[in-house]
């Protein structure tokens, strides 16, 4: 592994995965500069929503920007790397990539191998199991912000993930071959809190909605909380 990059950005979902590599990437010792989300014309996330992202830049003290990606996808791309690369002087992307999807390889590598930007995948053929519980150690809360029938109901929306319902992931996965991670987008997750967090993010209001086969949370407020200091937590 090369030495860390102080030119280093961090592909960005919200989600469990692209969260925990930003957080094994600062433990590497990489100073991450800022999150960056690819998105389509007009998005309209069901699971990862920008306005989530946009209180998790926050929380983290991080700047986000959004690169639009055109058809077509690979030359989009492309072209989205070639611009952090020439215009922002990017040398190393950090992603949440677990595995192969449908037998295909890493597509953030390769396509980023034409800009001459290094792909740091501290995720990259871990084991699930170790994931989920690293998460669980290192006090993520992370919550199920969309899920797909017939593998989940609408009363894990919201879900936390904790040693129960990751117990719950288990049996569901060895009854139906369910990804325990969800890399076949059985689910979806968000990260509201996390050790780089500054702050902790509060869902104030939201609404469990479906749509054909999907289910998910409809955010509709949000807030920041301070969290308490070790001598409040202590109760000093």
């Amino acid at each position: 592994m090369n030495q860390p990059s102080e030119n280093a950005v961090a592909l960005w979902t919200g989600g469990k995965d692209s969260c925990l590599a930003l957080y094994e990437a600062e433990c590497l010792g990489y100073e991450i500069k800022s999150l960056i989300t690819f998105i389509p014309p007009n998005p309209q996330f069901l699971a990862h929503p920008l306005q989530v992202i946009k209180f998790q830049s926050e929380a983290l003290h991080l700047q986000h920007a959004t690169i639009e990606i055109t058809q077509p996808f690979n030359e989009g791309y492309k072209s989205a790397f070639r611009f952090l690369k020439e215009r922002c002087d990017v040398s190393h992307v950090i992603t949440g990539d677990i595995d192969e999807v449908s037998g295909h390889p890493n597509w953030v590598k390769e396509l980023a191998a034409s800009s001459d930007i290094e792909v740091l995948t501290p995720l990259w053929k871990r084991d699930r199991k170790e994931i989920l519980a690293t998460l669980i150690e290192n006090n993520f809360k992370v919550i199920f912000s969309c899920a797909k029938e017939p593998w989940f109901s609408e009363d894990w929306l919201g879900t936390e993930f904790d040693t129960n319902t990751i117990e719950r992931l288990y049996k569901i996965s060895e009854e139906t071959g369910l990804d325990l991670c969800g890399e076949n987008g059985e689910y979806h997750s968000l990260v509201l809190d996390c050790p780089l967090f500054k702050q902790r993010i509060h869902i104030d209001d939201f609404s469990k909605e479906a749509k054909d086969v999907i289910l998910y949370i409809n955010i509709r407020k949000l807030s920041l909380i301070n969290k308490a200091s070790p001598q409040q937590a202590a109760g000093y």
